[in-house]
């Protein structure tokens, strides 16, 4: 084994309660983190280190080696550079590189992560670090120039980019870092990552950025599952109705709907509308699709929950598609929560995919 990637994965934050198991584009951040790592052509082998029971079973689902991490390695004083060495030592066979790797950046790119281990791997580099190409100007509190004379303001084009550290890894040897204790030594390199993959995790309003973010960073992905539930109204619709002077109501649908429905049914997937709507319309569509249909529904969770169960499913093989906040219930449910693109935004942040066109269209 050349190169290891080690996450360390603490169940304690200060900053996000149980950060590491958050969902961000309807998968938790030790996920992506482990996701990342197994994409990377040059990594090996990746390990997760924890000490929470829940994050261990997520990491290992995810294709993951779980390391515990002992109490006096897991508090909020504790380094990552001490979790990377109790994996090491956990370890029979050791590696040339090691990465560190952090949770808190939920966009890690494969291929940069591949980049800065070459650098390692070829000799350029004893330590590099991802950071953000940036030529912003730093002022003290007092009004001190930090990087730049206040007196001669130069343009962008005329200064050479510094980097900002943004924390979603560190590659190293292995001898170096067990020598010095710490990340950086000998030869410092920075491996330029983009601004869209530059944020870093460390509160609520982060979190939202970046759940806000992912429909329109992560790369698609197909969708293996045996069911696909929807809802009605700003699903099937475009979230309006036409109402006629006798009150009787209709809708605007597409027939490319009803085509797409009819290949996922030929090809055994079941699909299922479900509605808080009583009105006669939706039964019709949904008999014009050939689909059943649960309307006039008050608890839309607890009616999936049931008919999950019935109809013997794995709901981590289930789509909910959904794009009102009534439809956040059932997409907690499922493993494929997907929203329309005008969903409500509470919506499209736990949406694991967003589509790209809205409903009726």
């Amino acid at each position: 084994m050349r190169v290891l990637a080690v996450v360390p994965a603490r169940g304690g934050s200060a900053g996000v309660p149980l950060k590491n198991l958050a969902l961000v584009g309807g998968v938790p951040l030790v996920t992506r983190a482990v996701r990342a790592c197994l994409r990377a052509d040059l990594v090996d082998q990746v390990v997760v280190s924890t000490d929470h029971d829940g994050i261990a079973e997520t990491a290992r689902q995810a294709g993951a080696i779980v390391v515990e991490r002992p109490e006096e390695l897991s508090g909020a004083t504790a380094s990552s550079e001490s979790a990377v060495l109790h994996a090491l030592d956990a370890l029979e066979e050791a590696p040339e590189v090691v990465v560190l790797v952090q949770c808190t950046s939920a966009f890690i790119d494969p291929g940069d992560l591949s980049a800065a281990v070459r650098k390692v791997l070829d000799g350029e580099a004893d330590s590099v670090v991802s950071g953000l190409p940036t030529h912003e100007f730093l002022w003290t509190a007092t009004g001190g120039g930090i990087n730049h004379d206040p007196a001669v303001r130069q343009r962008r084009q005329d200064r050479d980019p510094e980097f900002r550290e943004n924390g979603a890894f560190y590659v190293m040897r292995t001898e170096g870092l067990r020598e010095h204790g710490h990340r950086f030594f000998g030869e410092v390199a920075v491996q330029p990552v983009p601004v869209r993959h530059a944020v870093e995790i460390d509160n609520p309003e982060d979190l939202e950025l970046v759940r806000a973010l992912a429909p329109f960073i992560d790369t698609p992905e197909p969708i293996d599952v045996d069911a696909v539930i929807t809802d009605f109204d700003g699903v099937h619709t475009d979230d309006r109705a036409y109402i006629d002077s006798d009150g009787r109501e209709m809708v605007l649908v597409s027939r490319s709907d009803g085509m797409g429905v009819s290949l996922l049914r030929r090809s055994g997937v079941k699909v299922l509308i479900m509605s808080t709507e009583q009105n006669p319309v939706v039964a019709a569509r949904a008999r014009k699709l050939g689909v059943p249909v649960l309307q006039g529904l008050a608890d839309k969770r607890t009616v999936l929950r049931d008919w999950l169960n019935i109809e013997g499913l794995d709901p981590a093989r289930v789509a909910y598609v959904g794009n009102d906040v009534n439809d956040l219930g059932p997409m907690g449910e499922v493993g494929w929560p997907i929203a329309t693109p005008d969903a409500h935004p509470r919506v499209r942040a736990a949406a694991r995919v967003v589509l790209t066109t809205p409903g009726g269209s």
